[in-house]
């Protein structure tokens, strides 16, 4: 198996499966087989090859998660074509940008809406010749007829097109949400992401007869690379409807293992939280026992006493929260960004195993990951996959080495030849060190590390995380580049927040959240909160003064990236006015 189409192929072989991909429609659960699957893929392909489609042309796709995702992903691989998936929801200009620069010929998007969207500007895009809605909808080409056009093409073709793709030849090209400027054309090749399945097949607690949910966006390489695994496995991937449903979904298919970034993580906890607080009595009073017991859990070392708490506490209390996530789940996967380590205390404690990994899309993208074999780490992303190597430059940035390193950035071969050295060392640009000189822990963004005026580094993101420990702070950005001290913009938990207020007898606890973070008592309680988190930091890193904000930073109002993570420099620009009151300018 050296090419990314060869996978439902060797599914087919050794472990064919009637639930290949499950959806729920119509509230009901209906499943796809893999020889349905491929059979799709094959007329698919012959209506590619009808449209005019040739080896090296681009293939577009925007759809939330949906198994025509990976019938068009296998259908434009297997003849050669390059396949460029895109977020539903970034902007026009970014649609613009990468349809231009890609040059797409044809592409496919999930609905009505996406459709009208990409219509919009069909005028502005150059090479685009045919746009298709998986969808059906009245009035707009539906991709089906992508089957009806490609009949009379003979399966003997596709099978030529195969015999001709090399494993090292470009597969994907996958456009990163760079935090600014236009987003960068990852090249990906089919080598570089079968190198990364095969590598991470040992590190999964799961096998041909296990569930596993999908609901990160499979146009992000992460959740991507994983549905190639899951295929190569055999696992039934089933689809969540939507992210507001994920918790009735997990109930439902009880998954095996499910991938999250830690923003949801977060969620979870939150709402677990949130139940906890309406509890009364004793049933309260050993909720928060055990979670206590959780914020206390290590991997080794724990002591015949503790166990017997945490046995404890397991089965009056943690065993609730793993019925919750469906009862059978073996492990969480967190990618993307940092997961606080209080969070992967407690839902380990709680025997709901959270395995932190980390990688890069020029990565394809796992480096290093926890798992159950290799021993757990908290506060790391675990050991190397095999065949990747890692060392760490005099600054500590991580580089790293590997078949699973990207050839290099579409149409930038100068930004290219900046990340990837004459030694074939990628730049990471993120900060690290090994602990135990096994387990690699990630410390901080190198270009998000700013200095005071006083010539002091502050690691915001290392910061944020902690602060983010209180259930009182929804969302935080350290600020301060260049000031005398760090400042925070800082979002309430306004669930929380107003739940403290009833109990506080603060009668406004019922006011929008504008007013709600104008009271001088509110106000207070935060500087308390920020005082508590101040201690674990240096006299320099303590933060001095912050900024309440009503509302939380997004992916729609452009304030985070398509996997959750801040745009600094969009967020600083926006509230340079409440930064301006932080340092009194």
């Amino acid at each position: 198996m050296k090419r990314l189409f060869d996978i439902p192929y060797h599914q087919l072989t050794k472990f064919p499966n009637d639930k290949m991909f499950t959806t729920k429609k119509d509230g009901i659960w209906t499943s796809i087989s893999t020889s349905f699957f491929i059979d799709l893929v094959n007329s698919i392909s012959k209506g590619l090859i009808a449209k005019g489609i040739q080896p090296g042309d681009k293939i577009g796709i925007i759809s939330s998660n949906r198994y025509e995702w990976n019938s068009l992903d296998v259908a434009s691989l297997q003849i050669g074509a390059i396949v460029v998936p895109v977020y539903p929801n970034i902007s026009i200009d970014d649609y613009t940008y990468i349809f231009n620069d890609a040059g797409i010929k044809i592409c496919v998007v999930g609905d009505k809406n996406l459709y009208e969207k990409i219509d919009s500007i069909r005028f502005k895009l150059e090479s685009l010749n045919e746009l298709y809605c998986f969808d059906n909808e009245t009035g707009i080409p539906h991709w089906g007829e992508l089957k009806t056009i490609g009949k009379d093409i003979e399966q003997k073709e596709i099978e030529e097109r195969k015999k001709k793709i090399n494993n090292l030849d470009l597969a994907t090209i996958i456009y990163t949400s760079g935090t600014t400027g236009n987003p960068k054309g990852v090249m990906l090749s089919h080598n570089n992401i079968i190198s990364n399945v095969l590598a991470c097949v040992d590190r999964m607690p799961c096998d041909e007869h296990s569930r596993v949910l999908t609901f990160l966006p499979v146009c992000h390489v992460y959740e991507r690379m994983l549905h190639y695994l899951y295929m190569y496995m055999g696992c039934a991937i089933y689809f969540a409807e939507s992210m507001d449903t994920i918790g009735d979904n997990i109930r439902e298919v009880k998954p095996h293992m499910f991938t999250a970034v830690p923003r949801l993580i977060e969620k979870v906890y939150d709402k677990i939280m949130h139940k906890g607080e309406e509890l009364t009595g004793i049933k309260k009073a050993l909720f928060f026992w055990a979670v206590k017991i959780g914020e206390e859990y290590e991997v080794t070392g724990r002591s015949l006493f503790y166990n017997i708490k945490l046995a404890i506490a397991r089965k009056l209390i943690f065993s609730k929260w793993q019925e919750a996530l469906g009862g059978e789940t073996r492990a969480i996967v967190s990618g993307s960004a940092a997961l606080q380590p209080k969070l992967a205390r407690i839902f380990l404690a709680a025997d709901i195993t959270v395995l932190e990994g980390y990688g890069l899309t020029e990565t394809s993208p796992v480096i290093a990951v926890n798992c159950i074999k290799n021993g757990i780490r908290i506060g790391t992303v675990g050991t190397l996959i095999h065949d990747v190597q890692v060392k760490l430059a005099a600054d500590g940035e991580i580089l790293v080495k590997g078949p699973n390193v990207m050839i290099g950035y579409y149409n930038l071969p100068d930004k290219t030849a900046e990340e990837i050295d004459s030694d074939g060392w990628f730049h990471t640009g993120d900060i690290g060190t090994f602990i135990e000189n096994k387990f690699l822990k990630i410390t901080d963004r190198k270009k998000e590390i700013f200095k005071t005026s006083g010539g002091k580094y502050i690691i915001p993101q290392a910061m944020e995380n902690k602060f983010k420990e209180s259930r009182f702070i929804e969302q935080i950005m350290v600020v301060g580049e260049g000031q005398k001290f760090p400042g925070a913009l800082i979002i309430p938990n306004f669930v929380y927040l107003r739940e403290w207020c009833v109990l506080k007898g603060i009668k406004e606890s019922t006011k929008s959240n504008v007013e709600l973070i104008n009271l001088d008592l509110v106000i207070k309680r935060y500087e308390k909160e920020v005082e508590h988190y101040n201690q674990f930091y240096g006299g320099f890193e303590k933060i001095k003064r912050f900024q309440l904000l009503a509302s939380e930073f997004s992916i729609d109002n452009n304030e985070l990236t398509p996997t959750l993570k801040l745009k600094r420099k969009i967020i600083l620009e926006k509230y340079k006015q409440e930064i301006a009151q932080i340092y009194n300018v």
